[in-house]
């Protein structure tokens, strides 16, 4: 008879943002005349760049003429892209060969793809709050996973130490939900601590794109030793606002070698198995997102979300309320007011308000009292939330 993977029945129940959307829709059914500011979901609201709609549009006629009609692309990702990849990497200070970059559809399936290169006996460290993919696709695979916990004492940016010891180190800098980011000498430390005790890091640079410290790095291959003990996973969803259109891309470095195997032929080996490789009209998207023209573009879309930030942080400074994140990052992560639970907070926002974020319980059990605001929404609704927020906060 077969047997069903029953690790299922180990997840958590997605009640999070099942949660979210129930309570506010009750809420809108009760208040017709009320309009709600949802200040939760970390989808970007602006939509693609030019460079990158013509880039879009060119490809799709290429593949109307036999002259230029492309199938299948390379597993690991078209050459030219990877190429603009790493001279990406070079513009930033850390360096990373073409053969080092493999093009996937996004960075959420590389997080859960990547595993099949361990071994389900080893064990994975989590630093607390989290984004719940890490620890759910290690349940899946049946792996030990330990909870590292942080919090405002050390900024939610702890220190390796000795509860740390694992053989997989998920570090996602600036974090999500936190918005909280490894200076140089403190991600150095991680890396060390890797390569001391032979594990690998997981390093989730979904965010790098908004850094703006020179003291934080964009890169975990900016920092010596990485490339003997990091995998760096990164998406173009916030970077260039393909939430809808699915590119990302990893880099697994060819001095990473484990047990005698070699890292990267793995993963290599692995895109040959599990891909036909991603289309190449989005490639071609892609592509131009790293072209002069394109990062223009896409930091003048990307200034509207740091505009955002700024609101709420303002607003919060303004109140007194402890937070992290907001520079360097597209999310506030912020302490509840008086003692407030997450969900507690969500409901008095919500009634008196009528503003929505994420309660801080759903990323691990270092949320809780904390609560998370994303930055991606509209301007002008995103500075009226934070009005609001700032007016409610300070009559308390």
């Amino acid at each position: 008879m077969l047997k069903p993977n029953r690790r299922y029945g180990e997840l958590k129940d997605t009640y999070l943002f099942n949660t979210i959307y129930r309570k506010t829709s009750e809420y809108l059914e009760a208040n017709p005349d009320k309009k709600v500011y949802r200040m939760g979901v970390g989808d970007v609201s602006l939509p693609l760049c030019k460079a990158v709609i013509d880039a879009l549009h060119k490809a799709v006629d290429d593949q109307g003429c036999a002259d230029t009609f492309h199938g299948y692309m390379p597993e690991v990702g078209d050459p030219e892209l990877r190429k603009a990849i790493s001279d990406y990497y070079r513009n930033m200070g850390a360096r990373v060969s073409e053969n080092e970059i493999f093009v996937s559809s996004g960075a959420c399936d590389d997080l859960g793809d990547i595993l099949e290169l361990f071994d389900q006996d080893n064990t994975v460290m989590v630093i607390e709050p989290a984004y719940p993919e890490y620890v759910d696709t290690n349940i899946l695979a049946g792996r030990k996973v330990i909870h590292l916990t942080s919090g405002e004492e050390n900024g939610f940016l702890p220190k390796p130490c000795e509860e740390a010891k694992a053989d997989i180190l998920y570090i996602c800098s600036p974090n999500n939900p936190t918005g909280a980011a490894f200076s140089r000498k403190g991600l150095q430390e991680w890396v060390d601590f890797a390569n001391e005790i032979g594990a690998v890091i997981l390093f989730d640079a979904a965010y790098e794109i908004f850094i703006e410290d020179e003291d934080i790095p964009h890169s975990v291959y900016e920092l010596d030793g990485a490339d003997r003990c990091a995998i760096e996973i990164c998406s173009l969803s916030k970077t260039a606002g393909f939430t809808g259109t699915r590119l990302g891309y990893t880099v697994v470095p060819c001095k990473l070698l484990r047990d005698g195997m070699s890292l990267n032929e793995m993963w290599s080996r692995n895109r040959e198995t599990r891909t036909n490789g991603v289309s190449y009209i989005l490639q071609k998207g892609a592509l131009a997102v790293f072209t002069p023209q394109g990062q223009k573009q896409i930091h003048d879309n990307l200034s509207v979300y740091k505009e955002n930030a700024s609101y709420f942080m303002e607003a919060l400074d303004a109140a007194g309320i402890w937070y992290c994140g907001g520079k360097n990052s597209p999310y506030i992560w912020m302490r509840c007011p008086d003692g407030m639970s997450g969900w507690d907070f969500f409901d008095y926002l919500l009634r008196e308000i009528q503003v929505v974020g994420i309660p801080g319980d759903g990323f691990g059990a270092c949320g809780r009292g904390y609560f998370r605001f994303s930055t991606f929404g509209n301007r002008e609704e995103t500075k009226e939330a934070a009005n609001r927020l700032c007016k409610l906060l300070k009559k308390e």
